[in-house]
């Protein structure tokens, strides 16, 4: 059982100890009146008017009512809050699992771009930017020339990084894992 069906069912026994509560009321001033009819009128028996009699049990259990109706209320309203809190710590869990790879494929890329020459570091960051990229395109992009590139992604294939697609006439180049 939840707090806000628990919180439910506490306002509910609230509700049902203020309305006995106001039913005792009604009996105890029926009685007095009927008390005060039997003794011919007068309020005063034993020397005290029954009209100012103890109202403690009374005000003893609207107390308590307002007690009990008031921890309900917490309990409904505050499973709110709990589940809103669950929420935004499950989001803000995955936020930072996301982050946290990010940073790793951050830094596994440099750790892979640190064992390349500086040719091989710009092919394959062209590569990584445009995945498919054609060969006369990242002859441009990285500004090598024809058979430097050709040597590099050579080189690069032998290496497991970079595979080359022949399409007609035109080189395709993609990595072979995702970096």
């Amino acid at each position: 059982m939840n707090n806000k069906h628990l919180g439910l069912g506490i306002i509910a026994i609230g509700i049902v100890f203020a309305v006995i509560l106001g039913i005792f009321k009604i009996q105890v001033d029926e009685l007095t009146d009927t008390l005060m009819e039997s003794s011919g009128g007068s309020c005063v028996v034993g020397g005290v008017c029954t009209h100012e009699q103890s109202n403690i049990p009374v005000v003893i259990g609207s107390v308590m009512v307002v007690l009990t109706i008031s921890f309900g209320t917490y309990l409904y309203f505050f499973t709110k809050r709990t589940e809103s809190f669950e929420t935004v710590s499950k989001e803000l869990i995955n936020e930072i699992s996301q982050t946290k790879d990010k940073e790793l494929k951050g830094e596994k890329l440099n750790i892979l771009l640190s064992g390349l020459d500086e040719d091989e570091r710009k092919v394959l960051l062209a590569v990584k930017e445009q995945d498919g990229i054609s060969q006369t395109t990242l002859g441009y992009r990285t500004d090598i020339s024809k058979t430097k590139l050709s040597v590099i992604l050579q080189q690069l294939e032998r290496k497991g990084l970079l595979s080359k697609v022949k399409k007609g006439k035109i080189n395709n180049i993609y990595l072979k894992k995702p970096i």
